[in-house]
C-alpha cells in the first residue's frame, strides 16, 4: 500500500503539469489570434507587408494579420497636418538678408508612397520648403517681399505639391508666418512710415482747410443769394405797394372828378331848369374864367365871347361911375 501512494502522486502531478502547459498554450493561441485582429480607425491607413514585401494597405474597418508572416509596416495618418518650420535665412534681389518662417499644411493621399517614397518625409518636406523660399525671395527685392506674400505663398505651394506629389503627400497651403528683416532696415522702415504718416495728416489737414473755405465761401454765396432774393422780393413788395397806393390814389382822384363833374352837371341842369338866360351862363363861365386864372399856367387863352362879355361889364362899370 506504501508503495502505491508514491505512483498515485507522481501520475497526479505529471497530469497537473500537462493541464498548465495545455492551458497555458491555449492562452498562447489565443493571444496570438487576438494580435492578429486588427481595427483601422477613422483617418488612418495600415500599410502591410508580409515576408518583408509590400501586400497592401488596409482602410477604415476590422482585418486578421497572419500570424508570424504578415505585420503593420506603417500606421499611416489621413488627417490634414500642420508643420511650423523655424525662421530659415533668406536673400532678397537687392541683397537685403531676412528671417522668414513658414506653415505648411499638407495631407497624405497614398500611404504606400508615404511610406516607401522617402525616408523622413517631414525633413524632407522642410528642407523642400527651405530652398523654394530663397528661390522665390531671390527673385524679388526687399518691398516686393514685403507686398507679395499671397504670391509667394501660390508659388511655394505649386511648387512644393509637384515635389512632393511622388510621396504620396499633397501639399494644401502654404503660408509665411513672419517676415524679419534687419534691425537697421526695420529701422528705416519706421522712420520711412512715420514721415508717411506725417505727409498723410499734413495732406489731411490741407484737405480739410479747403473744404471747409469751399464750405464758407459757399455759404456765403448762399447768404448772398438770401439776401438778394429778401431784397428783389421786398423791392417787389414795395413797387405792388406803392402802384396799390397809385391805383387807389388815382381811384380817388377819378373818384372826386366824377363827383365834381356830377356836381357840375347837376348845376348846369338846375339852371336849365329854372330857364337861365344867356347873361347867366355867361355869368357862369366869367366864374370858370376866374378859378382858370388862379392857377399856376403862365398862358391862359381867353374865348372870344368872354373877351365881349367883359368889355361889356367894364363898359357898365363905367356907366354906373358916372
Amino acid at each position: 500500500m506504501y508503495t502505491f501512494l508514491p505512483l498515485l502522486s507522481n501520475a497526479f502531478t505529471d497530469n497537473l503539469i500537462k493541464s498548465v502547459l495545455l492551458i497555458a498554450l491555449v492562452v498562447i493561441v489565443l493571444i496570438i489570434l487576438v494580435s492578429c485582429i486588427k481595427i483601422v480607425p477613422q483617418a488612418q491607413a495600415f500599410v502591410i507587408e508580409r515576408l518583408g514585401a509590400y501586400v497592401g494597405t488596409w482602410g477604415v474597418g476590422l482585418h486578421f494579420l497572419t500570424p508570424f508572416v504578415s505585420r503593420v509596416a506603417r500606421r499611416v495618418n489621413l488627417k490634414e497636418q500642420v508643420i511650423d518650420f523655424k525662421p530659415q535665412p533668406v536673400i532678397t534681389k537687392d541683397n537685403v538678408t531676412m528671417q522668414i518662417d513658414t506653415v505648411v499644411f499638407f495631407q497624405i493621399t497614398d500611404p504606400k508612397l508615404y511610406a516607401y517614397g522617402v525616408e523622413n518625409p517631414l525633413m524632407a518636406i522642410e528642407n523642400l520648403t527651405a530652398t523654394t523660399l530663397r528661390n522665390i525671395i531671390g527673385e524679388l527685392e526687399l518691398d516686393q517681399t514685403l507686398t507679395s506674400r499671397e504670391i509667394i505663398n501660390t508659388k511655394m505651394r505649386t511648387q512644393l505639391d509637384v515635389a512632393t506629389d511622388p510621396w504620396g503627400i499633397k501639399v494644401n497651403r502654404v503660408e509665411l508666418k513672419n517676415i524679419i528683416p534687419p534691425r537697421e532696415i526695420q529701422d528705416s522702415m519706421e522712420k520711412q512710415m512715420k514721415a508717411e504718416r506725417e505727409r498723410r495728416e499734413k495732406i489731411l489737414q490741407a484737405e480739410g482747410e479747403k473744404k471747409s473755405t469751399i464750405l464758407v465761401a459757399e455759404g456765403n454765396k448762399e447768404r448772398a443769394i438770401l439776401d438778394a432774393e429778401a431784397d428783389k422780393q421786398a423791392a417787389i413788395l414795395r413797387a405792388e405797394a406803392k402802384r396799390e397806393a397809385m391805383i387807389r390814389e388815382a381811384e380817388g382822384q377819378a373818384e372826386a372828378i366824377l363827383k365834381v363833374q356830377q356836381a357840375n352837371a347837376e348845376g348846369i341842369r338846375l339852371i336849365k331848369d329854372a330857364g337861365a338866360d344867356s347873361a347867366v351862363l355867361q355869368i357862369k363861365s366869367l366864374e370858370a374864367f376866374a378859378k382858370a386864372a388862379e392857377g399856376q399856367a403862365t398862358k391862359i387863352i381867353i374865348p372870344s365871347e368872354i373877351q365881349g362879355l367883359a368889355g361889356a361889364l367894364t363898359a357898365l362899370k363905367e356907366t354906373v361911375k358916372d
